[in-house]
C-alpha cells in the first residue's frame, strides 16, 4: 500500500514536468504502483483481518459516494489550483494578493455552514445537487476570463464556490457514511478520505497537462491568423511600434520589439483560452454529478433526546435507510 502510494503519487506530481510517459522515471513509477496496487487489493481481499475493509464497498451508499467524493476532490482542488495560477502568471499577483483572491471562498463556505444544519430535515441528496450545480455555475463564471478582469470578478466566483462546499460535504458524508456497519466506520471513513485527496491529485495533475495542450493547441490556432495581410495584424503592429519609437528606439529596433509584443499578447491570449478550457471541464463534472444521485438512499436522521443517549450507545443519531428512489 506504502509503495504504490508513494510511486502513485509521484506519477501525478511529477508526470506533467517529465512529459509523462516519455519519461523512464515516469514509467517505472507507474508500473511499481500498479503492481504494488493490485498486489495491495489482492491481498485484503485474502486475508481476514484486512487493513482496509474492501467489504465496505459492497453498501450501495458507500460505494458511490466514494466515487463522488473523488469527482469532488478533483474539482475542488483543481479549481483552486487554477485560481491560484492564472492570478499568479497572468494577472500578475503576488502570493498575497492571490491568497486574498481565494479567501472569498472561505467567507462563503462559513456562510453554508450554518445551513448545513438541515442535513437531519431534508433529503440530503436535493442538498448535494444543489452544492454541486452552485459550483458548477460558480466554474462557469470563471470561464470568462479577461487579461484586465479587477479583483472582485475573481472573488465573486470564488465566494459562490465556498458557499457550495457546505451543500456538497455534510450531505454527502452522510450518505456515505451512515449506512455502514459500525464495526466498519473507521476503515470506511478512512476510505472515503484516501479517496478525496487521490481525486485531488488526478485533478492537479489532468488540468495542469490539459493547460499545457490547450495552451500550445491555442497558440498553434491563433499563429495561423497572424500575418502580414491581415488588417488587424499590421494596425497591433503598428501601434506596437509607435510606441517603442516614443520611448526612443530607433524604426527598425522599434519593428522587432512589436514583433516580440505581438508574439507574447498571442501566447497569453493562448494561455487564457486554456484557463477556460479547464474550467469548463470542472463545471461539466460538477454538473454531472447529481446523475449519479439516483443510486443512492437517503438517509432519515433522527435526533436522540438526552435520556434515549444514556440508554443506547453513543451516538449522535440513529440512522434508518429509506428505500431506494
Amino acid at each position: 500500500m506504502v509503495v504504490g502510494f508513494a510511486c502513485l503519487q509521484l506519477v501525478l506530481d511529477r508526470g506533467e514536468r517529465e512529459e509523462w510517459f516519455d519519461s523512464p522515471t515516469i514509467v517505472a513509477m507507474t508500473i511499481v504502483a500498479v503492481c504494488a496496487l493490485a498486489g495491495f487489493l489482492i491481498r485484503e481481499l485474502m486475508t481476514s483481518d484486512p487493513i482496509v475493509d474492501l467489504t465496505a464497498f459492497a453498501d450501495r451508499n458507500f460505494a458511490t459516494g466514494v466515487t463522488l467524493i473523488s469527482v469532488v476532490g478533483f474539482g475542488m482542488f483543481s479549481g483552486m489550483l487554477l485560481v491560484a495560477v492564472f492570478t499568479q502568471q497572468l494577472l500578475g499577483y503576488d502570493a498575497w494578493t492571490s491568497g486574498l483572491v481565494l479567501a472569498p471562498g472561505g467567507l462563503g463556505n462559513i456562510c453554508s455552514l450554518f445551513a448545513s444544519g438541515i442535513v437531519t430535515r431534508v433529503d440530503q441528496r436535493w442538498m448535494l445537487a444543489f452544492g454541486c450545480l452552485l459550483n458548477a455555475l460558480s466554474l462557469y463564471m470563471m470561464t470568462s476570463l479577461t487579461l484586465d478582469m479587477d479583483y472582485w470578478a475573481l472573488a465573486l466566483p470564488r465566494f459562490i464556490q465556498g458557499f457550495a462546499v457546505g451543500f456538497i460535504f455534510v450531505p454527502l458524508s452522510t450518505l456515505t457514511l451512515a449506512t455502514v456497519r459500525r464495526d466498519k466506520l473507521v476503515n470506511a471513513t478512512a476510505v472515503y478520505g484516501m479517496m478525496r485527496n487521490i481525486g485531488g491529485s488526478v485533478g492537479i495533475a489532468v488540468v495542469t497537462t490539459l493547460l499545457a495542450h490547450r495552451s500550445q493547441f491555442h497558440q498553434s490556432t491563433l499563429m495561423t491568423h497572424i500575418t502580414a495581410w491581415d488588417w488587424e495584424t499590421r494596425v497591433r503592429l503598428a501601434r506596437w511600434a509607435r510606441h517603442f519609437v516614443a520611448q526612443g528606439s530607433d524604426t527598425f529596433t522599434a519593428d522587432r520589439q512589436a514583433v516580440v509584443m505581438l508574439y507574447r499578447e498571442t501566447v497569453s491570449q493562448a494561455q487564457l483560452l486554456a484557463y477556460a478550457d479547464d474550467f469548463w471541464l470542472l463545471a461539466m463534472m460538477f454538473v454531472a454529478v447529481p446523475l449519479m444521485l439516483p443510486f443512492m438512499r437517503r438517509i432519515r436522521l433522527e435526533p436522540t433526546t438526552p435520556a434515549t443517549a444514556r440508554a443506547d450507545e453513543p451516538a449522535a443519531a440513529h440512522v434508518m435507510e429509506e428505500g431506494a428512489v
